[in-house]
Parts: structure tokens; sequence; C-alpha cells
């Protein structure tokens, strides 16, 4: 690798991405723009992009740090579908982005403060039409429990770094997603205990009280 190569790489990427890319194949529009949120290392966005060829991608990171990661993926992959990444706080309203027809957000919710979910939904539903599909991927509670002594651990372990981080319970994320419209869909049982949670956008948003 170039030293002014600055792509980063995540072994969980690696592991999980065409884990989430047969959900994505089966759940998102055939063509159109998705907004992927919390790009990460920028891994996913040009390996989605490469078997999705019709969509075209849009990454985004609120981390500065991580934007030159995505972008040196961006240029190595070449694709002529996916963008160069946005930087900005998916909690900052308005979003940079008018008007998408899909919404990505992998280990997001549990990366971040809890205010971050129902902006999630929030700005999902400004810029989605009837129909636009959001999907989270993730570990998650139900029923108030863990699904697995590793998620348990993992919650621990997050809120150890920062304590305003944790494995978010389905239920609640679900309520704040109808909230704003949007209804859960589907629930995909993942490697490694992990889900992917595809809403669908109905009806518009509530005001946030």
């Amino acid at each position: 690798m170039s030293p002014f190569d600055r792509r980063q790489f995540s072994p969980s990427a690696a592991r999980n991405r065409d884990p989430i890319l047969a959900v994505l194949q089966r759940v998102l529009p055939s063509a159109g723009l998705v907004l992927e949120l919390g790009s990460g290392t920028g891994e996913h966005a040009v390996h989605f992009a490469r078997h999705l060829s019709a969509l075209r991608w849009q990454p985004s990171e609120a981390d500065p740090a991580a934007l030159a990661s995505i972008t040196d993926w961006v240029v190595h992959a070449a694709l002529p579908n996916v963008l160069p990444p946005l930087c900005f706080d998916l909690a900052a309203t308005p979003w940079p982005v008018a008007a998408a027809d899909a919404v990505v957000a992998i280990n997001v919710l549990h990366y971040s403060p809890w205010p971050t979910t129902p902006a999630l939904f929030a700005g999902a539903a400004e810029v989605l039409p009837a129909g636009g599909v959001v999907v989270c991927y993730g570990p998650y509670r139900r029923g108030s429990a863990h699904t697995a002594p590793s998620n348990a651990e993992f919650d621990e372990w997050l809120r150890s770094i920062d304590a305003r981080f944790a494995v978010r319970d389905l239920e609640t994320v679900e309520a704040e997603a109808q909230r704003c419209g949007f209804v859960l869909e589907e629930v995909v049982g993942m490697p490694a205990n992990n889900l992917s949670l595809v809403f669908r956008r109905g009806a518009g948003c509530d005001a946030v009280a």
C-alpha cells in the first residue's frame, strides 16, 4: 500500500459486508440514491456500490478523521456510482442531502448517543419518499434482554468507552421509527448475533415533543 494511501481496513466490515449486501439486494430500490450514514472506513460503500451498480451511493461520516479513508476507498475503487463522502452529524438539521431513495446505517445506533436514533428517523422522513426504506444493522436487545452473552459483553465494553453508547432495545428503536412514520417491515437475523432492521416509510413524521 502506498504511503499516501489513507484507506483503513476493518476486519468486521470484511466479514459482514456480504451478508448485509444480501439484505440490501432484496430491499433497496432498483435505482436511485442511497445515503449511507456513518460510513466508517468506506469499505462498505465501495463494496455495495460495486454490486448495486444501478444505485448511486452517497457515503457520509461525522468523524472528519474517517473522511480520508472513505475518500481514498472511493478514489481507489474508481466506481462511477459512488460519490465523494459528505461530512455531517446526522443529528444536525437539515441534512446536506435534500432527497434520497434509501438510507442505510451500519453499526451507527449503538456507537452514538441515544438522541442520534430519533434524529436519524426524523431526518430520513425529510429526505425519503413514501415507501422509502431505512436499513439499520447492528446488535439489538429484544424484550429488554440481550440476545447472546457476547452482545452483553459488547454492551459493557461500549459503555466503558462512552457512557452514552449502548446496544439499543429493538422495541424502543421501533417506537421512534413509528413516530416518524416508519413501519418495521422485516427483522433479519445476521451472523455474530446481529440484526438488520428494515423500515419502510409511510406517513409523515410527527412533531418532536
